[in-house]
């Protein structure tokens, strides 16, 4: 399966079992003969993966050396890309080269930012291994780390040149971060598709589905970037459940719960403060939850609502004294809608007050 994305900077996904092994013949489209080659990953991906990449690329002409960095969300932060960056430079890179990003959503995120800043801009290729960077972090070209004041908070939009989606990678996916990814897909069928929301609430084996429901939420992020590559209008649906979810994993200290987890919860809550404002067709945060436990993702949290809701405080879709939140009509159809800061903690609570009776 093929999908062209048509950004500024255009490029190709394929998503095809055993493409991995591919990789080095792809980027000798795009890169010059015996360019030197960045593979960037974490210390759980690259004893899977990192010598098969490593591989292609030598087989190719390609000159590849690569950076490892301890995995987890606790490495997603300025000086680990500030070690990238030294790393790149001592090995004398050039904007001929190329990084390649073989790993999660952390990996994307932090070879992207490093690419986007490195001689003020390098290409870079997403080899995305998690189910959630393969349907969501891997496309679109938003890098970022983490600052101490929350998620994502520093980083840059630098589309990548190519992905490449080897679903053979999910295999030895751990099952917690199955479940993780499992939350971004359910995302997507929450914001676009009401049959792909069908499907996995009726599938009872995703395994032979799998490569279908990547291009789906694939394919719903290509047409929404397309639009909105910048994320100032249409994209911000992309968004649905993060505004709680992001605030939930800094609560959390971004630790024992994952972003997907995170995220889940956040769709479930903001549901139920769409159907207490009446926007949202009633039944939809029961809707979601059903799906989210079939999926072995939680449906709520212990963390405290004051806390999460001061962890909004940065939340990147918030213009001056308002917040720009997610919110459905119904499973399918999503809008973006501006509250006042304080408006959206007061409905907040009477929301989950209401629920509670």
């Amino acid at each position: 399966m093929q999908l062209n994305v048509k950004t500024s900077k255009p490029y190709e996904i394929f998503i095809e079992r055993g493409c991995l092994d591919s990789l080095g013949a792809r980027c000798a489209a795009l890169f010059p003969a015996g360019a030197k080659a960045a593979v960037i990953s974490d210390s759980n991906v690259f004893p899977l993966y990192g010598e098969r990449a490593l591989a292609s690329l030598r087989g190719e002409g390609f000159q590849p050396d690569f950076f490892v960095f301890p995995a987890g969300e606790a490495s997603k932060q300025l000086s680990t890309v500030a070690q990238m960056l030294g790393f790149l430079a001592e090995r004398g890179l050039t904007r001929s080269d190329f990084l390649v990003a073989l790993g999660g959503g952390v990996t994307g995120d932090m070879a992207g930012f490093a690419a986007a800043c490195y001689l003020r801009g390098v290409r870079f290729v997403q080899v995305p291994t998690s189910l959630l960077a393969q349907v969501d972090s891997s496309v679109g070209g938003k890098t970022a780390v983490d600052l101490p004041q929350g998620k994502n908070l520093a980083g840059a939009f630098h589309q990548p040149a190519l992905v490449l989606i080897d679903p053979d990678t999910l295999e030895t996916l751990p099952p917690l971060f199955f479940a993780d990814g499992m939350g971004e897909v359910i995302k997507y069928g929450c914001i676009r598709s009401r049959a792909l929301f069908e499907t996995l609430r009726g599938a009872d084996d995703l395994a032979p589905l799998m490569e279908s429901i990547l291009y789906d939420c694939v394919d719903c992020k290509r047409v929404i970037v397309e639009h909105d590559e910048f994320d100032t209008g249409e994209r911000l649906v992309l968004n649905f459940g993060h505004t709680l979810g992001h605030a939930l994993e800094k609560a959390h200290g971004y630790t024992g719960l994952t972003h997907g987890a995170a995220v889940g919860i956040g769709m479930v809550l903001i549901a139920r403060l769409g159907e207490h404002m009446g926007l949202t067709e009633a039944g939809t945060a029961d809707a979601i939850a059903e799906v989210l436990r079939k999926y072995h993702l939680p449906v709520s949290d212990d963390a405290s609502l004051d806390e999460v809701l001061r962890a909004t405080a940065l939340d990147k879709k918030g213009l001056g004294g308002d917040l720009r939140i997610v919110l459905l009509r119904a499973v399918g159809e999503s809008f973006v809608h501006r509250l006042p800061r304080a408006e959206f903690a007061a409905l907040c609570r009477e929301a989950l007050a209401e629920e509670a009776r």
